[in-house]
């Protein structure tokens, strides 16, 4: 069916390409987008979401997000004027297009751009963290998912200033655990013995595994 012109609440279908759209929630319950090619991981994010009393539309890939948020350029995108989406949680590694690719997508939305965004993913993955923090995640959860995570995540979609660093607490967190695994550095350069040629290196950093099942590979870097 062609969807043409504006929708108002009155006349707009309960579903359009496969979206559920029926207002079945208060104007004042937040509303989260949930993406995760796996469909136990869905169910598992879903739940705990609605126990925690938010509206929640669960898709199972990048693209099928960029459909609902109305961003994909094909013609069976299902955006609205108007669409109120508070926070979007994403996996990292899916097939077609990753979170970080999903989540670059969004932050360079004029209409999402501010709408927070945070990453999940099975694997503790130094570089992967730091690299969707940078580009403007608000979180980084390693999975399972707990319901403590998702009472945190209710704090960025009550949050009114989501502007500057104030706006980013948990990745002044998550950044700060990085930086206890890396080697010290001291202002001044290494001490060089004057009876040896050698110096004392830093210590390497240690690896960063995670404490989860893996339940994936890395195969999104």
């Amino acid at each position: 069916m062609e969807i043409s012109g504006v929708l108002s609440r009155r006349n707009m279908p309960d579903e359009i390409g496969g979206f559920d759209l029926s207002p079945g929630h208060s104007e004042e319950e937040a509303h989260v987008l949930a993406v995760d090619d796996s469909l136990v991981d869905r169910k598992v994010i879903e739940r705990l979401l609605k126990i925690s009393s938010c509206k929640v539309t669960a898709v199972d890939s990048g693209r099928r997000a960029l459909q609902f948020l109305g961003l994909d350029e094909e013609k069976n995108s299902a955006g609205l004027d108007g669409l109120k989406v508070d926070l979007i949680i994403t996996d990292y590694c899916m097939p077609g297009m990753t979170g970080y690719e999903l989540l670059k997508k969004i932050k360079e939305s004029s209409t999402f751009r501010e709408t927070p965004v945070v990453i999940m993913s099975s694997e503790n993955i130094l570089t992967r963290i730091d690299r969707c923090l940078e580009e403007g995640a608000e979180d980084f959860i390693v999975k399972p998912v707990k319901l403590s995570d998702v009472k945190r995540l209710k704090d960025y979609m009550t949050r009114e200033d989501r502007d500057g660093n104030e706006g980013r607490g948990i990745n002044k967190r998550k950044l700060g655990e990085a930086c206890d695994v890396s080697p010290s550095l001291s202002s001044s350069p290494p001490s060089i013995s004057s009876s040896s040629s050698s110096w004392s290196a830093p210590s390497s950093p240690t690896s960063l595994d995670s404490p989860t099942r893996r339940l994936k590979t890395s195969t999104c870097d």
